[in-house]
């Protein structure tokens, strides 16, 4: 067996997804489904959303509906309060420097643009049809694996632009004194957040349950550090409707 709650771990947040994921298993126990007794928080990602024995992860919007569809079962989404968003949905801050004179999209046309992953919904597609409105893509990238390496990247002056999640930027500006130093440029529209699933039969509506009262159960302390408040189920097709873009 095997978890995972990876997507969102930070040092700062350890031991409350620790907590968090505690509540989970305890919850689950009740319903007669057993789990791991740690989360696998360093193990690679594919490896543990492909696990025939996964129990519980939480993966990106893009890999669910380009590699995971139909191979694992979608359980529901966490939903973090994000403003101008539907339940469940999140969407990207385009990050710039502070103190760029540039003020429109359009003038980081010639620019670098950081990225994670081509794989990322947030930091790769969310990023590509926004700047379809434009008429452009950007010909300089910097593939830099994760989203606080986008972001400092922009900081430091390697890259001129980044697309965040929403909830790792709202993190960011509350642990990294650099953020202090961007700025939001523009916010691309809202897509289905991050999925939480598991193997393929398991019982969604019993994982559901579990973690919903796990998420119930929560100190608020907890519930502050990771912003959760609330699950809500959003169909497949929702996740499977977002358009994705081509990719080298």
């Amino acid at each position: 067996m095997i978890a995972s709650m990876m997507m969102y771990e930070r040092p700062q947040l350890a031991d409350a997804h620790r907590r968090y994921w505690h509540l989970i298993r305890h919850k689950l126990s009740q319903r007669g489904i057993e789990s791991p007794q740690a989360l696998s928080q360093q193990a690679e990602e594919f490896s543990v959303w492909t696990h025939p024995q996964l129990v519980l992860s939480q993966t990106c919007g893009m890999p669910y509906r380009t590699r995971l569809h139909g191979k694992v079962t979608l359980i529901g989404t966490a939903d973090f309060a994000l403003p101008e968003c539907p339940p469940g949905y999140y969407r990207s801050p385009l990050v710039v420097r502070a103190d760029d004179s540039r003020q429109q999209l359009g003038d980081y046309r010639d620019g670098i643009f950081a990225y994670n992953q081509t794989y990322s919904q947030s930091g790769y597609a969310a990023a590509y049809w926004h700047l379809q409105t434009q008429g452009f893509w950007f010909d300089n990238t910097l593939h830099t694996e994760q989203h606080i390496e986008s972001a400092s990247a922009v900081a430091e002056k390697r890259a001129d632009l980044a697309s965040l999640d929403a909830v790792t930027w709202m993190m960011m500006q509350r642990y990294e004194p650099f953020t202090a130093g961007l700025r939001v440029l523009e916010w691309t529209e809202p897509t289905p957040g991050l999925p939480y699933i598991s193997a393929i039969g398991a019982d969604r509506e019993l994982v559901f349950g579990a973690i919903e009262a796990a998420i119930d159960a929560l100190i608020e302390d907890d519930r502050k550090l990771l912003g959760i408040s609330g699950i809500v189920y959003i169909e497949p097709e929702a996740y499977l409707a977002i358009p994705n873009p081509p990719v080298e």
